[in-house]
């Protein structure tokens, strides 16, 4: 029986959501009340599913996304999630297919990256994506720490505070929006994002514990930071060994950020802070009188991007110096082939397709993903035969447009 990749529609979305759950290999049960509740955050004309004899058995769902790029600019990105393929039709071309039709009406919109968080690394380069930016989660011993045991808040005039959910929601969305214009790698949140992170929204099944949610107020009571924990409540023999987990921590300025995570380093009877997903070179370690209590529990990529529309992309971000060069870039799907003069600096770039000699060949589009944000080097590509030097010199002038003084980071999971 022929297999029909097409998109989904209401009466399909049962089906459709228990392929992802069989897929992801969690659950294929599927309830009326987690129908409903995927529908209010599922645009359904951009989700897609391959159906064998009316059963869903691959699944494809994009999004529309704003992507922070070097410099603060926002380019519009479409956002993939939600890819599986059941194990009884692998290796059958369907999410080709599937990626095909999206990456596609994807550049027909105008859209300049599409984007996604890769559950396997191997998969996604065939299709043009590449990591551009990682994530590391240290665990902090408290004890170990040397911070002041006597702290009793920030000593800037500023204050941390406990937040209802509801104040969250109001307050967080404009603190977001602030954050993600100096945060290379950061990417939009819509209201829905704000509602489940609250508990205003909840996965029907999962069970739900209230975090805690702490703000950072400056001195003249403008919000600068914002995190949400929680803590495992353990004891043995009468004595607290309690682990703290952040979920999401961000902040607009050093005080806030210091002052947040001495917040949380202080709270009686935590002996251990976990701090979540942060940026690879965080500032977190370094806060702490000694560094070492600090220990790495995980680093990995985050963040993969697939360019869609060149000139877009490369004139939208800043760079560090001015400076010119030719790049040609190698794409077997079309999207992104093509040679383009870019013309750059810190005020901004141009940059156009040419037919003049190229400086540079990256050898695929992928590599474009691993350069853009700034979190890798030419000079290292070279090395891995990925980036070809056509003109001498040409390395070194791309290491100093591209390389930023601080890392991307994405620190939404979607």
């Amino acid at each position: 029986m022929s297999l029909e990749v097409r998109t989904v529609g209401e009466d399909d979305f049962h089906g459709w959501l228990a392929a992802v759950g069989t897929g992801f290999t969690s659950s294929a049960e599927v309830s009326k009340e987690l129908v409903e509740w995927r529908l209010g955050a599922t645009d359904l004309t951009r989700t897609q599913g391959a159906f064998d004899g009316g059963r869903c058995v691959a699944t494809f769902r994009s999004f529309a996304q704003e992507l922070t790029v070097v410099g603060g600019a926002r380019v519009p990105a479409d956002a993939v999630s939600q890819v599986t393929v059941s194990p009884t039709h692998r290796r059958r071309g369907l999410l080709s297919r599937m990626m095909a039709r999206d990456l596609a009406a994807a550049k027909e919109r105008g859209d300049a990256v599409a984007t996604l968080i890769a559950a396997e690394y191997p998969i996604y380069g065939r299709y043009g994506f590449g990591p551009a930016s990682s994530f590391t989660e240290w665990r902090i011993d408290v004890a170990r720490a040397r911070l002041d045991t006597r702290y009793a808040g920030p000593q800037d005039g500023g204050r941390v505070d406990f937040a209802t959910p509801e104040e969250v929601r109001t307050l967080g969305p404009a603190l977001h929006d602030r954050f993600r214009a100096q945060q290379p790698g950061a990417v939009s949140r819509d209201e829905y994002w704000w509602q489940e992170a609250t508990g205003a929204v909840r996965f029907p099944g999962r069970e739900w514990r209230e975090p805690f949610h702490a703000v950072y107020r400056s001195a003249d009571g403008a919000v600068e930071g914002l995190v949400t924990y929680t803590s495992d409540d353990r004891w043995e023999h009468k004595r607290p060994e309690q682990t703290l987990e952040v979920s999401k921590l961000i902040a607009v300025t050093p005080a806030a950020e210091r002052a947040l995570w001495h917040f949380l380093c202080s709270i009686d009877w935590i002996l251990h802070v976990k701090t979540g997903h942060r940026a690879p070179d965080d500032l977190v370690p370094l806060l702490l009188g000694d560094p070492r209590a600090a220990s790495i529990e995980a680093h990995a990529d985050y963040l993969w991007l697939r360019p869609l529309d060149v000139p877009k992309l490369l004139a939208a971000r800043t760079y560090a110096v001015p400076a010119s060069l030719v790049l040609e870039v190698r794409d077997a799907d079309g999207y992104a082939d093509g040679r383009y003069h870019l013309d750059a600096g810190p005020e901004g770039a141009t940059c156009t397709r040419t037919t003049r000699s190229a400086d540079l060949t990256l050898l695929d589009v992928r590599e474009l993903a691993w350069l853009y944000l700034g979190d890798e080097s030419p000079t290292r590509l070279a090395a891995l035969g990925r980036v070809q030097e056509d003109r001498p010199g040409a390395l070194a002038t791309a290491d100093a447009l591209l390389r930023t003084a601080r890392r991307p980071w994405c620190p939404d999971i979607f």
